[in-house]
């Protein structure tokens, strides 16, 4: 097994959380920016988002980047952890530029315009995949335990803030040209390439071994078709409001757990198989992930909702025009990213103390807490109730989100930080489409409780003919939400062919800023609160996960007992963290010198076995410390210099630690 490399002095920690936050803004950043620059970007290419067939292209051109993140981000930490997570690291940074860059030079428009940006926008996504797989592992290995919690936390609220930076910044440079939404991340991505290449260094633990080409297959195929049935499972569907009845979306959904089961099926057979399933019998690793991906089930789709809410609703009603409401929308957010900001670094700091368990756990009760007091607003709330609320539930995110990193990170081996990093974020990204589809359903299905009968109402009142009446508040919901969401005015688009033959009083009332929201606010306030009622469960279910980590554990830390050893080279060792943190036969690797060989083998122990300890590889030790503990190792008999052993354990030549 290839050995770490020794510490780069004591600044290149912090080369290292400077470097990686840079590289997590950036891809968060423009995870988001097109969110609210959809419309000018739509504009710029000649297309019509809402017409006929269209509605595909700005589902992909809003999730292909999410989609390609989340299936991807696994197999690039497990490369990683086989050739470098630095290498994999840069190389995310150079991809992800490079098609930023052929992003803004799109020539094409119309659906071949659209379809381009969706391909290249899939494309820059495995850049971000690159980039997120090894961040925290390269983290992980820079920092001793003592202060990972703080380096995780900045990083982490780096990223959940680029997602609400993104939101202002998509609004303010889409108007002056969609173009440069994408040559934003240009200039930064070259100096992260460059910064990156000349100054980052693999310091963590390689292990070498082959890629599972089987189980990155079927891990693909499975994750990518029920990613895609969500999708499209929030479209209608022939008369129905949704399309979760469209047989090839059950198709998708279905075929797709079928071969997710076969791939934990060969993950069970292979050698070296690319999702380490035995990582779960980490007890803290299993529970933060269980955690993570709750508390992404109760926040991704509600923050669509949320902005939702106030473009389709408040924000019209409170004088702002249609077109502006995205923009708005993303400035009046900015109080939960100050929540982010404030609470991240400090929780993060405090758990590298206390262990993640607190505070990840209170913050996720006082996310429900939140999620409760939000449905007490009316539709038109007064602002200053809605931004504590937010600055709340920003605070309890970032009291979550860095202790629970953290508690995951430090959970792990040193040659399995990439794998179970991309694990991590797998459960992180799947989650938050998986959540979108779900509150996109839960809104819809509670417009369609009684929009229909409202907005016929109304629209007979001011003039417009019963049959078309009738026939436009029979359209399906998602298409008034898609409307408001990309900043049209969602009356004038249903309306389009019936208003040149209303008088003009009636044309401007029924497209005005006041028509279209006090029709939908009751519908929409019941299926929000539906919405709310699952985020608020979520939240609860997550606290519970988080609670169930155990104390403070730190993998390397623990029984071990120095042993003799003679001479130079190192061991990897196994041994199960502490009791209450994990299964019993989990393995530790721990570093231990030994004297050098001719023809000597790798030695690996396991806890629990008993026996003798088998020969080390040849090579010297670097720095004859314990991994994840930074020990010094003590003299040994005969000049030597002591290593270090599970009481109790067994050599077994040649065999890997995982």
């Amino acid at each position: 097994m290839a050995g770490t490399s020794a510490p780069h002095g004591p600044r290149y920690k912090w080369i290292a959380l400077s470097n990686t936050t840079i590289g997590v803004l950036m891809v968060t950043i423009n995870s988001s920016i097109v969110l609210i620059a959809l419309p000018d970007i739509f504009r710029g290419i000649h297309l019509d988002p809402l017409a006929a067939g269209n509605t595909p292209y700005f589902l992909w051109m809003l999730m292909g980047f999410m989609v390609a993140t989340a299936v991807l981000v696994v197999t690039f930490g497990r490369i990683g952890d086989m050739y470098g997570r630095v290498r994999m690291y840069n190389l995310g940074f150079a991809v992800f530029t490079a098609f930023s860059i052929l992003l803004s030079v799109t020539w094409l428009h119309g659906a071949a315009g659209a379809l381009y940006m969706v391909v290249m926008r899939v494309l820059q996504g495995v850049g971000g995949a690159l980039l997120f797989a090894n961040s925290s592992a390269i983290l992980t290995d820079a920092f001793p335990e003592n202060q990972r919690g703080l380096a995780l936390g900045i990083n982490t609220v780096a990223a959940i803030a680029g997602s609400f930076i993104g939101l202002i910044l998509g609004g303010l440079l889409g108007p002056v040209s969609w173009r440069l939404v994408f040559l934003i991340s240009v200039p930064v991505g070259l100096f992260g390439t460059v910064w990156a290449y000349l100054k980052l260094r693999d310091t963590g633990v390689r292990l070498p071994s082959r890629i599972d080409w089987w189980g990155n297959v079927t891990f693909a195929v499975g994750l990518v078709a029920v990613l895609v049935g969500i999708t499209y499972g929030v479209l209608p569907y022939g008369h129905h409001l949704m399309g979760w009845t469209n047989p090839r979306v059950l198709g998708a959904l279905l075929g797709g757990l079928a071969v997710l089961v076969v791939f934990a099926w060969i993950e069970t057979r292979v050698d070296q198989p690319m999702f380490r399933l035995r990582l779960f019998r980490i007890r803290p690793f299993t529970a933060g992930n269980i955690a993570s991906l709750l508390s992404s089930l109760a926040r991704g789709g509600m923050m669509f909702i949320l902005i939702i809410w106030l473009q389709g609703i408040w924000l019209p009603l409170h004088g702002y025009s249609f077109a502006s409401t995205p923009l708005w929308a993303g400035i009046y957010m900015v109080p939960m990213t100050v929540g982010f900001l404030v609470a991240g670094p400090i929780a993060g700091s405090l758990s590298d103390r206390f262990g993640a368990r607190p505070f990840a756990t209170g913050g996720m009760v006082a996310a429900a807490v939140m999620f409760a007091l939000l449905q007490t607003l009316p539709a038109d709330f007064q602002y200053v109730w809605f931004a504590l609320l937010l600055f709340g539930y920003g605070l309890a995110s970032g009291l979550f989100s860095s202790p629970n990193q953290a508690g995951i990170m430090n959970s792990l081996p040193p040659s399995q930080r990439g794998a179970g990093s991309g694990m991590a974020a797998t459960f992180q990204n799947s989650s938050m489409v998986l959540s979108i589809g779900i509150f996109f359903t839960l809104i819809i299905v509670g417009l369609s409780s009684s929009l229909p009968h409202s907005l016929d109402r109304g629209l007979v009142a001011q003039g417009v003919p019963v049959a078309d009446a009738a026939r436009i508040s029979h359209l399906p919901a998602v298409s008034s939400l898609f409307a408001a969401f990309l900043g049209y005015n969602p009356m004038a688009i249903l309306l389009r062919p019936v208003l040149p033959h209303l008088s003009q009083a009636h044309q401007h009332l029924l497209t005005g800023r006041t028509f279209f929201p006090h029709l939908i606010a009751p519908p929409f306030m019941s299926g929000l609160r539906t919405a709310l009622d699952f985020a608020l469960a979520a939240c609860l279910l997550a606290a519970v996960a988080s609670w169930l980590r155990g104390r403070r554990f730190v993998y390397g830390e623990g029984e071990a007992e120095p042993a003799p050893a003679i001479g130079g080279g190192h061991a990897v060792a196994a041994a199960g963290p502490p009791e209450g943190n994990g299964l019993p036969g989990v393995e530790r690797e721990v570093r231990a010198p030994v004297r050098a060989g001719a023809g000597a083998k790798a030695a690996v122990t396991r806890a629990g076995d008993r026996g003798r300890a088998g020969p080390a590889p040849v090579g010297p030790a670097p720095d004859g410390r314990v991994a994840g503990r930074g020990g010094p190792a003590g003299p040994a008999p005969g000049g030597g210099t002591a290593g270090t052993r599970a009481t109790g354990s067994r050599a077994t030549e040649g065999e890997p630690p995982w």
